[in-house]
């Protein structure tokens, strides 16, 4: 399948998350908030700058130290064409503009984890 970079702040979601794509057989990658997010890519971005090493970026929107919609805008500036997924309990009208600004999915809390699994199913076909 893929290979998942799961950034969630709430212990919980992101077990809940990561179990569900990895029961679908993906491969996933945790970060806990946007600072370890940040970090995660910067790995994946030293082994393979092309950053075929990420198939999917599923993220929340607010979380400690950086946003993942902030990491997510820097990195389509930086040209880096990752197909990402944000997550939010926190959907206002400029948090859509901005996600519809760089590409991203965005879904909303509390999450239907069906509705993630056929997200991602989606963006590994394509």
């Amino acid at each position: 399948m893929c290979r998942v970079l799961v950034a969630e702040d709430d212990r919980e979601m992101r077990r809940l998350v990561v179990e569900a794509l990895r029961k679908d057989g993906h491969d996933v990658i945790e970060a806990s908030d946007g600072g370890r997010m940040l970090v995660r890519l910067a790995e994946l971005f030293d082994k393979d700058p092309s950053m075929a090493e990420v198939d999917i970026i599923v993220s929340d929107v607010r979380m400690p130290i950086c946003s993942g919609l902030d990491l997510i805008e820097r990195m389509s500036e930086a040209r880096w064409t990752v197909p990402c997924i944000l997550m939010t309990a926190f959907g206002d009208d400029e948090i859509r503009r901005r996600a519809e600004a760089v590409g991203a999915l965005l879904l909303d809390k509390p999450l239907s984890l069906d509705d993630l699994r056929g997200a991602v199913r989606r963006i590994a076909r394509r």
